[in-house]
């Protein structure tokens, strides 16, 4: 059976992955499983290290080295610890320039600087076999054993997002698909969509809502239906309203131009955040005042349906399929 494009679907992981962990630690506290980004491990008695991984690859040259810091970090910082420490591996096609090396180091040292990480290691080389430029991150931090956010949710918990919902999408778009868009937008928004890779992340969201919140999740690939995943390992439902929820003019213009939903859109740096309901103003409010945008989506339920409440009427919420924007990536995207 041939695998689709992406991460490897959640069945894959079940049946050939997670049987295949070697030995077991008591250190560990949580390992591999459906939904958790990070890995959590026994420090000392008063903390815990959250460990993630994450590859950096088939992106816009000139976000190689943010992306190499920040889609390993907001893993970490989702459970609650600032990113300290990174082991970095970067593997480069035959014929690479010094000069990419230089600006993607630059990059790379800048974010670090900026949210207080250390590269402790890693790995780097030129190779005949490596296609295109492609960096795997390690990233490491601690926690304090009370204050560890973990993605899981309870009945009444509120819902609560940042506004970048389908940026990623819109973003790659402007960068692969830049002819196409020429159809809808003009140079100068194309421009300003490709300057918003930078917020794709959610370290400072994290590290801004972390004392409001039970828990948080990246919006990665599969954008919004990661809340099947948190429902899954929550034993709830949930309820969403779209009327609630709000997408940048530029990304639903791009969403509509290519007839997509916004749903399971990959949407790296969106924040679900899972809000006890007394916390959720005090947070929109905190998110604002640090230039956050942020709304209230929906709520958790005892009743474990995943509906989706439009004018009234419920419908389910979808469930992940595939991602356009790996097939935007890859030969199978069909522009309009």
């Amino acid at each position: 059976m041939k695998l689709p494009l992406g991460k490897l679907r959640n069945d894959v992981l079940r049946d050939v992955v997670f049987p295949n962990l070697g030995v077991e630690d008591m250190r560990v506290v949580y390992g591999p499983r459906e939904g958790f980004d990070s890995a959590v491990l026994e420090y000392d008695c008063d903390h815990y290290l959250v460990v993630a991984t994450d590859p950096t690859l088939g992106v816009p040259e000139e976000t190689f080295g943010f992306f190499s810091y920040h889609f390993a970090a907001s893993d970490v910082a989702v459970f609650g610890a600032r990113p300290r420490w990174l082991v970095v591996d970067i593997l480069l096609p035959q014929g690479s320039e010094r000069a990419f090396v230089e600006k993607a180091m630059r990059d790379l040292n800048a974010e670090c600087r900026k949210y207080g990480s250390s590269i402790i290691g890693g790995h780097s080389g030129v190779y005949p076999t490596i296609t295109e430029p492609t960096s795997t991150t390690t990233a490491m931090g601690l926690v304090k054993r009370d204050e560890l956010k973990l993605p899981l949710a309870k009945p009444g918990d509120r819902i609560v997002v940042t506004g970048k919902v389908g940026l990623e999408f819109a973003v790659s778009a402007a960068y692969f698909r830049e002819k196409e868009l020429r159809k809808l937008l003009s140079f100068r928004e194309i421009a300003r969509l490709k300057r918003s890779f930078r917020f794709e992340t959610v370290v400072p969201d994290a590290l801004t809502a972390k004392p409001s919140v039970r828990g948080m999740h990246d919006a990665t690939e599969g954008g919004l239906t990661a809340l099947h995943e948190i429902a899954d390992n929550s034993g709830v439902g949930f309820r969403v309203y779209p009327e609630r929820l709000q997408l940048d003019p530029m990304v639903r213009k791009v969403l509509d131009f290519y007839g997509l939903d916004p749903w399971s859109i990959s949407s790296t740096g969106t924040l679900i955040a899972i809000v006890p309901p007394e916390n959720v103003g005090s947070l929109i409010t905190e998110f604002n005042k640090n230039g956050i945008i942020a709304f209230e989506l929906g709520e958790f339920t005892a009743d474990k349906k995943r509906l989706l409440i439009e004018n009234g009427e419920e419908k389910e919420f979808p469930t992940f399929k595939s991602d356009p924007y790996v097939e935007l990536y890859g030969d199978g995207f069909t522009s309009p």
